[in-house]
């Protein structure tokens, strides 16, 4: 397994919340926004469904199948249920998160 982290285009057109929740709504998934503030870290933990981490604004390390990847505007990674990650909040800024659940 590899971390594959896909990348907002220019073909998407601007990034926005309402343009990224609905490409990923597209997908068949639930979408709740989230603020995570500097220092925050998820430990490995795993989750019973479908999960796609996007990020709107700030950097955010996500780590799973002993890689790592950092998300900045316009990434997100798709998260397969029991997969254990690891998330992280990197820098000052705060991250923008549109979390993402698909049973």
């Amino acid at each position: 397994m590899s971390v594959n982290v896909h990348h907002w285009s220019s073909a998407d057109g601007q990034l926005t919340e309402a343009a990224m929740r609905k490409k990923i709504e597209a997908q068949g998934f639930r979408v709740t926004k989230y603020v995570y503030p500097p220092g925050t870290y998820f430990p490995d933990h795993t989750h019973t469904v479908d999960k796609i981490d996007g990020v709107l604004s700030g950097k955010f390390r996500m780590a799973m199948y002993g890689q790592e990847a950092v998300l900045g505007p316009g990434d997100w990674l798709e998260v397969p249920r029991g997969a254990v990650h690891s998330a992280e909040v990197v820098g000052r800024e705060a991250v923008v998160s549109l979390d993402a659940t698909k049973k």
